[in-house]
């Protein structure tokens, strides 16, 4: 079955696989997703990720985070460019989330990157989704 908005998808299956209290999650693989996950591991919201080669695409698997009382590390896991209705944002008008306490996903010509990344770099792009 095609899906009409893959990243969507994915941080929904994320965000399903925190409030289970999974261990990890599968996701249908691509170079995009990818790159999320090495971003969000970066920042801190997941443990680790894989990528299983197999006979199509591949599968993304991303190892979740929890602190010691069980609780999930990700708060919140929103999209914010839809296929409906892009948003870009120029250097100058990204601003922080939740006071700096959150990070917003963009996708800028120099590849993905958070919001911080992103002012320091002096570039704008698609923003794709915030997580605190």
């Amino acid at each position: 079955m095609a899906l009409s908005d893959p990243i969507a998808d994915m941080l929904t299956r994320i965000r399903n696989a925190g409030k289970a209290k999974f261990n990890s999650v599968d996701i249908p693989g691509s170079k995009l997703k990818t790159e999320m996950a090495k971003v969000l591991k970066e920042e801190g919201y997941i443990r680790n990720y894989k990528f299983i080669k197999d006979n199509k695409q591949g599968v993304l698997r991303v190892y979740l985070r929890y602190d010691d009382s069980n609780a999930h590390a990700i708060y919140s896991l929103t999209r914010v460019s839809k296929p409906s209705r892009r948003v870009y944002l120029k250097a100058g008008e990204i601003k922080p989330v939740y006071n700096g306490l959150g990070v917003a996903v963009f996708s800028t010509s120099k590849g993905l990157m958070t919001d911080r990344r992103a002012r320091k770099e002096n570039v704008g792009g698609e923003l794709l989704c915030t997580v605190w």
